[in-house]
């Protein structure tokens, strides 16, 4: 009903041209005298035949509208073939689209180019990266003083973000390194224990954990990025002489649970956006909003869920359901 009221709008002029010409016609035959009939029935004539051409018109306009409705769903790659030109105006229009579609499709090969100039670079860069810092590490390693400890503490976060770089620059690559496997969960959660135990110790924090002997159907190494990650941010925000636990809910939601600062209610709903730090990162000026961002996005790749549940000054557990989902081979 919208289109035809359009549709008629657009043809009112036509319409209102005609009853005045009939007008005007009818107000000459009535001045020089002439009978009436002579203008009213070829005026019913061409009324009809007008009112035939008009609803031709608009059956013919409602396929074109119905068709550019159906384009406009469309990717612009595959925005084609538009409805026959019936105009100069039509023509003009389409041939400026396919200039736009051009020049769009130019940009895009371009910025694609670049970014994968980018993401090349900056994979080389962060492989290139772990040598320096394998090499400091090893030297540490024989060295036991605070200030070695200390400088130990510094370099695994540096490994950490590396290895951040490393994820986020994969997670939207063409193809995948996800290998699904039944994995024991103890190794996975003891490594990450592992990397973690000089800032356990640093901090005087006390681990409650006990192995939660159960497999899962995941991968490892993206698996275990998690873990590392919910876990860094567990040992960040829970002060000096502070809990951590680690166990198992249900069959399969392993928790991790902290007696840190807690999260704001009002942070908690977008805890999950990429780049977004919230009261506690922007008090601690070293957040960059991508940890828990990489871990749904990888969870959502797994199979798994993510779930945090927080209350300020009382600590954070963050649940992850290792439940896996059917997936389809592509």
């Amino acid at each position: 009903m919208e289109f035809f009221v359009s549709y008629m709008k657009e043809k009112k002029g036509g319409i209102l041209a005609f009853f005045l010409f009939c007008a005007i016609f009818a107000a000459a035959f009535y001045l020089y005298d002439l009978p009436l009939g002579a203008v009213l029935y070829p005026a019913a004539v061409c009324a009809v035949v007008g009112a035939a051409l008009l609803a031709r018109g608009y059956l013919k306009a409602l396929g074109k509208h119905r068709t550019l409705l159906k384009l406009k769903s469309l990717p612009a790659e595959v925005m084609e073939p538009f409805p026959e030109a019936d105009t100069w105006e039509d023509s003009d229009y389409q041939a400026i689209i396919a200039a736009l579609r051009r020049e769009e499709q130019k940009l895009s090969t371009e910025m694609n180019r670049r970014y994968q100039d980018m993401v090349d670079y900056y994979t080389i860069w962060a492989h290139q990266i772990k040598t320096p810092i394998a090499a400091m590490g090893l030297t540490l390693q024989n060295q036991d003083t605070p200030l070695s400890r200390q400088l130990s503490q510094e370099l695994q976060r540096i490994e950490q973000y590396v290895q951040m770089v490393l994820v986020f620059l994969r997670m939207d690559g063409e193809g995948s390194d996800y290998v699904f496997r039944q994995q024991d969960l103890d190794p996975i959660i003891r490594e990450a224990v592992r990397k973690f135990a000089g800032q356990f110790v640093g901090k005087k924090l006390r681990l409650s954990y006990t192995p939660v002997e159960t497999r899962v159907l995941t991968d490892e190494k993206w698996l275990s990025f998690v873990v590392e990650q919910v876990l860094s941010n567990a040992v960040k925000y829970t002060p000096a002489g502070g809990t951590i636990s680690i166990y198992l809910e249900g069959d399969s939601t392993l928790c991790i649970r902290d007696t840190g600062l807690g999260i704001a209610p009002e942070d908690l709903p977008r805890v999950f956006e990429k780049s977004y730090t919230g009261y506690n990162g922007r008090s601690h000026k070293k957040a960059s909003g991508l940890g828990l961002y990489l871990c749904r996005e990888i969870c959502n790749h797994l199979g798994h869920t993510i779930k945090i549940e927080s209350a300020l000054d009382t600590g954070t557990v963050v649940k992850l359901n290792l439940g896996h989902k059917t997936f389809q081979a592509e």
